[in-house]
């Protein structure tokens, strides 16, 4: 039997928050749906940020209330602060994500606070999910490249990760948010949080600027990572990365990881329609 490995479909939030037209809420709405006829067992559908920030992510509370609900897929919600955890809960996430960042300037222009007062509010969250039996994925930005501080220390890297796992994140997603990342950089990165936490604790989530994101996924599957974080379609960037393009698109994802021998238990003809979709949403 294939080895599985999880795709997590994070185009709803992570692809559609860099999008300059403001995309209607019916149409987020009906791709999360799309999304959900594939069979992914997580979709991270919606920010609960200041849409002074990211105004694209203002109907954050609409979509998770407007989407079909498929048993047996999660949808998350991601929440920068204790304000956003609430409205996150209030309105039907099934599991919230918290974000710091592996350097100093990557997060104050994207979280506008230094690195470990971004873990002080996850701390905070932390504190009230565990409370409310919320599962709680931590992301850390930049693992390999700022583009405010340069190249990222491994050391950096495991370092945030291991102090979102002792605050009870039960996940690190680990995003290489330029895309610049070599594999040998991804490697030694890998090398470097694996002295912290386990494989079965980390997903990878890799943007696609240079075109080697699937390789640098390749390199985390060597070293035993089995879930990864994709964009339906390519979609993506950073409104504070700028020039960095979207996640790896999850329908190359899907079909290197089936050449590779893996199953993602997705439907292909489904994730198919899923992507016209997401394609048609593009700006211009």
């Amino acid at each position: 039997m294939a080895e599985a490995v999880e795709i997590v479909e994070v185009g709803p939030r992570d692809g559609l928050q860099n999008q300059a037209r403001i995309i209607p809420t019916d149409r987020k709405v009906a791709l999360v749906d799309a999304l959900s006829e594939a069979g992914f067992q997580r979709i991270e559908v919606a920010s609960f940020v200041s849409p002074r920030w990211v105004p694209q992510m203002a109907d954050g509370a609409e979509v998770l209330v407007g989407i079909g609900r498929r048993p047996g897929t999660r949808y998350m919600a991601l929440a920068p602060n204790l304000k956003g955890y609430e409205a996150a809960r209030a309105d039907g996430a099934d599991e919230v994500a918290v974000v710091t960042a592996a350097s100093e300037g990557f997060a104050r222009a994207n979280l506008n606070a230094t690195v470990a007062e971004t873990l002080d509010r996850i701390a905070t969250i932390l504190d009230m999910a565990h409370r409310d039996e919320m599962p709680v994925r931590g992301y850390v930005s930049v693992v390999t490249d700022c583009p405010y501080d340069g190249e990222v220390a491994p050391a950096s890297v495991a370092r945030v990760s291991a102090a979102l796992r002792d605050l009870g994140c039960h996940e690190v997603s680990l995003g290489e948010t330029l895309g610049r990342g070599t594999p040998e950089r991804v490697d030694a990165m890998l090398r470097a949080v694996l002295e912290e936490l386990p494989p079965e604790r980390l997903a990878g989530h890799f943007h696609d600027t240079s075109g080697r994101a699937l390789e640098n996924v390749e390199v985390a599957l060597g070293h035993g990572l089995r879930v990864f974080d994709s964009s339906v379609g390519g979609l993506g960037g950073c409104p504070f990365a700028p020039g960095a393009a979207g996640n790896v698109a999850t329908e190359a994802l899907a079909e290197r990881l089936a050449t590779l021998g893996y199953e993602t238990a997705l439907d292909r003809e489904a994730l198919a329609r899923a992507t016209a979709l997401a394609r048609s949403l593009r700006e211009g």
